[in-house]
């Protein structure tokens, strides 16, 4: 694949992604949280132990916790093995020297001036360029304060080749108008290459697997379309429930925690048209065309092509578990939802009149993320005279977790005299076939956004599309609260509603499992 980069130069995707970045420092905002402690971390010890981290490198971990450089590599150190399984001593030593730390609260100017200082120094010292690239793990009402501080401290200006660039994770807005509030502020500081919103499901191999699967295969692209296929299913399911994060949950609920970013991703992919290149704009041009053709809701399609819902206690994998209103930091009346599913339509030449089904849910009966596409079943009049009573449609399912890989599903014939026929799977396991490397999720998106390839991040026009989509859902729910909740049982395939969902169309809900 190819990339642009802020000088429009192109460089092979392959290439890239087997090639050390430049020299970079990286400052990680929110350092002394979970996720750069699970997540941020182990990526970078695993891109170290792959030789794709640059020599010249350095992180600055920025947080308001009282501790020192020492402290900060022991608690990194800490959490390090959760993640990646056996510890390479070499490979972490690689990261332990590079990991510094600023006291510092993300509202103080004076935080900015010291972080300047830092950053000018470990370019004499550790050879790291001028090229600064700023990770925004915090809260998201931090976001903007932070992008406006660090332009006023110049540490986003680039000059003389040295580039800047901020990653700025989820969730971007709650709504349209808070997301476009947000673009906005952002835009006075930094300019659209320089922004990366990141989607560790993007991450994933599955996820990057989808357009190489489509393009690279002829017999799959012609029939990806109307004439082909009844319908497309899009399940996002946890086993887990809200955990420690009730105070979050409690203001986002699933619908803004996943469908407009996580979900909506996935869809783009599976339904874009091919791009004229892959170029990070070039991709993300027909990404955006998908979430801008998406038909718009009206209030009383709202409520009949949504399903919302919360979960109650019940039975997750032989462990009774508490109701979500019970959790931690919950409301015991709370009317957040904790699964969501919409019914959308691509109005465009390729997808008219096919449903996308779209599902996310917390304490279902199995973690699964997987694109499930149903083709038309094929005509029966050639089997009236047999003893085939019906015919099975084929279905496509790509799988993203737990177990990545593809299945097609299709009839064969079973030995005997008779024409009977049998269900058949065909699949592959990414672990089968390319073996298994230690992986967060982050290890690819950290090493695009080092090299400058935006393709895997969200830009400006598709989150404000995404939330366009979502906010006429948002007002509904919010104008007529659920008088049910909490109407499914934790370790249950959801609320019975969602099969009413597709039941009313003939269809049936793919099986979590």
């Amino acid at each position: 694949m190819t990339v642009a980069t802020g000088t429009d130069t192109r460089r092979a995707r392959e290439e890239n992604h087997g090639t050390a970045a430049g020299p970079n420092a990286m400052v990680i905002f929110g350092a002394a949280g979970d996720l750069t402690r699970r997540k941020l971390i182990p990526a970078l010890y695993n891109l170290a132990s792959s030789g794709l981290l640059p020599r010249d490198f350095a992180v600055v971990g920025v947080a308001r916790h009282d501790m020192n450089a020492e402290r900060f590599r022991s608690e990194m150190r800490s959490g390090l093995g959760d993640a990646v399984g056996t510890i390479r001593p070499a490979s972490w030593e690689q990261i332990e020297r590079r990991l510094h730390y600023l006291r510092g609260d993300v509202e103080e100017p004076d935080t900015y001036r010291r972080l300047a200082e830092v950053l000018s120094g470990l370019d004499r010292e550790s050879g790291t360029g001028g090229n600064y690239l700023h990770y925004l793990a915090t809260a998201p009402s931090h976001f903007a304060t932070i992008v406006r501080q660090l332009g006023l401290a110049g540490l986003t200006r680039e000059e003389a080749g040295r580039w800047r660039r901020v990653i700025i994770e989820k969730p971007f807005g709650r709504d349209l108008a808070t997301a476009r509030a947000l673009n906005a502020a952002i835009a006075q500081t930094l300019r659209e290459r320089q922004i990366y919103r990141i989607d560790h499901y993007l991450g994933k191999e599955t996820v990057q697997n989808i357009l190489a699967f489509r393009f690279s295969n002829g017999i799959f692209e012609p029939i990806w379309n109307r004439r082909y296929i009844d319908h497309v299913q899009v399940t996002a399911a946890e086993s887990a429930g809200v955990e420690r994060r009730g105070v979050y949950y409690e203001q986002a609920g699933a619908l803004r925690d996943m469908v407009p970013n996580h979900l909506f991703q996935l869809l783009s992919l599976t339904a874009m048209e091919p791009p004229v290149s892959f170029a990070a704009d070039a991709v993300r041009d027909e990404q955006a065309k998908i979430l801008h053709a998406i038909t718009p809701y009206s209030p009383e399609e709202v409520l009949t092509r949504t399903v919302r819902g919360q979960y109650g206690e019940g039975d997750v994998n032989g462990e009774r578990v508490r109701a979500y209103r019970a959790e931690p930091n919950v409301s015991p009346d709370s009317n957040i939802e904790t699964f969501a599913a919409l019914k959308l339509y691509i109005d465009n030449w390729r997808w008219a009149d096919v449903p996308f089904y779209v599902r996310t849910g917390k304490r279902l009966r199995a973690r699964m993320t997987e694109i499930a596409i149903q083709f038309k079943r094929a005509p029966f009049r050639l089997f009236r005279d047999t003893s085939v009573d019906h015919l099975s449609p084929n279905r496509l399912a790509l799988h993203l977790q737990p177990d990545e890989g593809n299945s097609l599903s299709f009839g064969a014939k079973v030995p005997g005299p008779q024409m009977r026929l049998g269900a058949v799977d065909m699949s592959f396991e990414y672990a089968d076939w390319f073996g298994t490397t230690p992986s967060t999720g982050y290890e690819r998106l950290l090493h695009d956004a080092m090299m400058g390839d935006a393709t895997l991040f969200q830009r400006a026009d598709m989150v404000e599309a995404a939330w366009q989509v979502v906010n006429p859902i948002l007002d509904v729910w919010k104008a007529l609260p659920p008088r049910d909740f909490p109407n499914y049982a934790a370790g249950s395939s959801g609320p019975h509603d969602v099969d009413e969902l597709l039941g009313r169309d003939g269809r049936q809900c793919a099986v979590i499992a």
